[in-house]
């Protein structure tokens, strides 16, 4: 029997339908499914796993966070645990009957990883049978008979960087991590998580929210004037940009007012061409996913669902140019067939040679992200259809000409204060009409000509501050790690998750929280190595060396481990100091309940800048539950949910008179049976308005 091992369910059930045609049988065994087909060599089972299988894990005397220093961990030994005990009973069990086995896991360090595993597990029920690798990007009719008819042997160093990466993440984030807990006395569910690309990137977070923190604003003024041209309203502003001294701008008003003309003393135009983008490899896909509402952990959710379903191509990719191999007019022949985009794609082939962009990144794992199916709209919903057209029009804008927009200034002479304006309009759309995502509102201009007189309408002086330093989005962060090399195009989105899920961060732009704050503030001060990209980005070449053979796993985790050791005497040195400070950092941050929409924890969250208070779902953006609070007295969680609507319930010591005990949800139904709640917001709100006028 040949037996076929997949990474997923999903991606087990696709795969034997396309090699068997169809005709598959669909069994159980210890509750896991198994598809079997009859092929020319005999029977063929294929079974899917759950990702990683194993887990790696310190010994049981590890476990006890009291009695074993965190210092211990590090040249701790490590081993490996079942992580799906039926699934591996599943395997082991089909493995005796197995003489020949294929992994077609994912390619990648991971998908190696896993393949590895099971392989490992195989062997240890049947050691003759023999094992060969199935390398596809596209869980498609062509790539899976192609990678199933030349199947190749496993890829070792790419498994044992997986694996590097595995012992070090481990070994560094339970070290950190109970070193931080036991420091700060947040122990239990309360814990603090550190780790090795968590860290550089929350202080990323960090560093950005202290720059805007220490950024001193300053006031300038701009004018503004409207003019009409034969029936035409426009908007121009003065030749000084900014005015950073008010009687200058005044001056300027005084000597426009009661002036009724200008003259157009200058028209440029010029025309510009615009380049289509690259193609997509993960990091601009998730920068362009979060660009259309969807977060990255949710991006790469949906990518990969996509992908299993035969879709699109292989997510996690560096790749940003098309393999020869890739055959473009036949992909464009196929999308023919999509009632909502095939249109575009005959028009794409009405070219007369196809020639598509390059990115500046080339690798022979996988192509970029593309289209490889047809999606019926209905059979996706609203997100997953999203993801798929910006995946086909990202395709299908690679392949399109360029777009040309004209820009046009027109210079305005006023009583002798020059003003001008800008206008600019899309004159050849290009790939523009195929990726409508990077087209600007167009603003054109009357087609006045110099030496036309125009009519002020209106002159106007607009009071504006400096801005500071922007923060970081989700894909703004993701581009950001890349370039600092933390993390792997496979696992940035899961990093910023885990911001979210640690209650380290909220909203998107993202915001550290007060325990965001403390803990990376902390590390900064005592351990910077942990905080800062350097340190991390050498360890992920280390594992990129272990990939192309150029170093090993052990010595890799070796100098890994001195490293941590190193600066575990530094943390250890200033122990005392950096819990206390971390205490006095997240004293703000506190959890009230559990959210009714998701579960997770809800907190309070207090805003840098205005410093009000409110509470907020931590599995945010996937939640964006949010509830207002009262913003003066002290906040207790009761531990308890409102009956009317499941809400976590507060008590508020204002300290004068009795305490308020209320449900957090301002609209609540208990509101409208008693209107306490209410009431209880708008005295707060009205406390702080006196106060603020008192100050």
């Amino acid at each position: 029997m040949k037996l076929i091992v997949t990474e997923k369910n999903i991606a087990a059930e696709r795969i034997a339908k396309i090699l068997a045609g169809g005709k598959v049988k669909t069994e159980k065994s210890f509750t896991i499914p198994v598809y079997k087909f009859a092929a020319k060599g005999g029977e063929t089972a294929v079974i899917g796993l759950k990702g990683h299988i194993l887990k790696v894990d310190f010994p049981a005397e590890y476990s006890n966070w009291q009695s074993v220093t965190p210092e211990s961990l590090i040249d701790a030994k490590i081993i490996k645990v079942p992580m799906q005990k039926q699934i591996i009973k599943a395997l082991q069990k089909l493995a005796k009957e197995a003489n020949e086995v294929v992994i077609a896991t994912d390619f990648d360090r991971e998908g190696e990883l896993i393949g590895a595993d099971a392989v490992h597990l195989i062997e240890e029920v049947n050691l003759k049978v023999d094992v060969k690798r199935a390398r596809f990007s596209a869980i498609t009719k062509q790539e899976i008979d192609r990678a199933f008819g030349n199947p190749e042997d496993l890829y070792t160093n790419l498994a044992q960087a997986g694996e590097a990466r595995q012992d070090i993440d481990l070994i560094w984030g339970a070290t950190l991590t109970r070193f931080l807990s036991l420091a700060s006395k947040r122990l239990g569910h309360q814990f603090l998580s550190v780790g090795r690309v968590q860290s550089p990137t929350l202080a990323l977070v960090v560093q950005r929210e202290k720059e805007r923190e220490a950024f001193v604003v300053e006031p300038y003024w701009q004018i503004k004037a409207t003019y009409d041209h034969e029936g035409s309203r426009f908007i121009a502003s003065h030749k000084t940009e900014k005015f950073w001294d008010k009687a200058e701008a005044e001056k300027v008003i005084e000597n426009v007012n009661g002036v009724r003309t200008g003259t157009v003393t200058s028209v440029t135009k010029s025309q510009r061409e615009s380049a289509p983008p690259s193609p997509f490899n993960t990091t601009a896909f998730l920068s362009a996913a979060t660009n259309v509402g969807i977060s990255t952990s949710n991006a790469m959710r949906i990518a990969e669902t996509l992908y299993m379903r035969g879709l699109i191509s292989y997510p996690r990719v560096d790749n940003t140019v098309y393999p020869d191999s890739l055959d473009l007019r036949e992909l464009l022949e196929m999308l023919m067939a999509s009632p909502q985009l095939g249109a575009l794609a005959t028009e794409l082939l009405k070219q007369k040679e196809l020639k598509p962009t390059r990115g500046k990144k080339f690798a022979t794992d996988h192509p970029p992200i593309h289209p490889t199916g047809v999606a019926k709209k209905d059979e996706l919903d609203a997100q997953e259809w999203k993801i798929y057209e910006l995946v086909v029009r990202r395709f299908y804008a690679t392949l399109a000409p360029i777009a040309t927009s004209e820009s046009m200034r027109i210079d305005i002479d006023t009583n002798g204060e020059p003003f001008f304006a800008r206008g600019s309009r899309v004159v050849n759309e290009g790939w523009l009409k195929y990726y409508p995502y990077s087209r600007k509102k167009d603003e054109e201009l009357p087609a006045a000509q110099q030496g036309d007189s125009v009519t002020l309408i209106n002159i106007d002086r607009e009071d504006k501050e400096t801005q500071p330093p922007a923060r970081y989005s989700q894909g703004k962060l993701i581009q950001k790690m890349e370039e600092l090399g933390l993390g792997t195009k496979a696992t940035r989105h899961e990093i910023i998750k885990n911001l979210y899920d640690r209650g380290y961060v909220h909203s998107d732009p993202i915001q550290p929280t007060e325990t965001g704050m403390a803990v990376a503030e902390s590390l900064l001060k005592y351990a910077e190595r942990i905080a800062t990209p350097a340190m991390t980005a050498e360890l992920e070449q280390d594992m990129d060396a272990i990939a192309e053979g150029a170093t090993s796993q052990s010595a890799v985790v070796e100098r890994s481990r001195q490293m941590l050791a190193d600066i575990m005497l530094a943390l250890n040195n200033k122990k005392s100091e950096l819990g206390e400070e971390i205490r006095a950092g997240i004293r703000e941050d506190k959890i009230v309940g559990e959210c009714p929409k998701c579960g997770s924890p809800l907190k309070i969250i207090r805003a840098k800048k205005s410093r009000k208070r409110f509470v907020g779902c931590t599995n945010y953006p996937e939640c964006s539950n949010s509830y207002p609070l009262p913003q003066y007295g002290e906040i207790i969680a009761l531990g308890e949910k409102c009956p009317d609507c499941g809400s976590p319930k507060i008590k508020v010591m204002s300290g004068k008179g009795r305490p308020w005990i209320l449900c957090i949800n301002p609209k609540c139904p208990s509101k409208e049976k008693k209107g306490e709640a209410p009431k209880v917001i708008e005295a707060a709100e009205e406390v702080e308005e006196r106060k603020a006028v008192a100050e």
